[in-house]
């Protein structure tokens, strides 16, 4: 299955992507850990997107386009779920066209909905390890020991497109770039609205439920 997750920052798709990854087998792709990866590496293309990143702005189409392209065209047969990319309607038409050159295509779009105050919380909440990358939160996802990672002891931070400024101009841009890209794959594809106000299980199990109902119509 090739699968699209949209949602808004903060609406869970870096938690709900690691649990549909396990349990279809399929690999997770997400546009954020890899744009921070190549920020850490100081590619060419990392020290692009820094800038934008770090203002919260969204990254221009032609850095990510061509990353994520580099990316799927080494995904397995298995299938992926994009997390975080297409985030415009013309990254959209580009993701297809490319797919389109292998006779494949978007199967389902799983759309996470939450309300914009919930974003906030969830956001300004999370603490990362700046060494292993675990993230947690002062609320609802704490560690053993207050501030520290439980994997490795070292101190957590928070990062610096977590602050609420950040996270207000990231929601901005959501509403007016990203959200658009719903309506355009609503045209020709099957677009799954899922409530990520509730519980995360509760969220996986809407998830589950479509994604096994789609497997199945597929033939696996």
């Amino acid at each position: 299955m090739r699968i699209v997750l949209l949602g808004a920052p903060g609406a869970g798709k870096g938690t709900q992507c690691k649990r549909i990854v396990e349990k279809y087998g399929l690999l997770h792709l997400s546009s954020g850990d890899i744009l921070r990866q190549e920020r850490a590496a100081g590619s060419t293309l990392g020290q692009k997107a820094q800038k934008y990143m770090d203002s919260g702005a969204l990254v221009p189409d032609e850095v990510i386009v061509e990353m994520m392209a580099g990316v799927i065209k080494k995904a397995p047969q298995a299938g992926f779920v994009l997390d975080g990319f297409p985030r415009t309607v013309n990254q959209a038409e580009k993701l297809d066209k490319s797919l389109a050159c292998n006779d494949k295509k978007i199967d389902a779009i799983l759309n996470l909905k939450v309300d914009d105050q919930m974003v906030a919380q969830r956001i300004t909440g999370r603490r990362s390890c700046p060494k292993c990358g675990a993230v947690y939160h002062v609320e609802n996802l704490r560690p053993k020991v207050e501030g520290i990672c439980d994997k490795d002891g070292t101190k957590l931070t928070q990062r610096p497109d977590d602050s609420l400024e950040v996270v207000t101009n990231r929601l901005k841009a959501y509403h007016q770039q990203t959200e658009p890209v719903v309506d355009y794959y609503k045209k020709n594809n099957t677009v799954y609205d899922i409530d990520a106000d509730k519980d995360i299980d509760e969220v996986s199990a809407l998830l589950f439920k479509n994604l096994s109902a789609l497997a199945e119509g597929r033939g696996n």
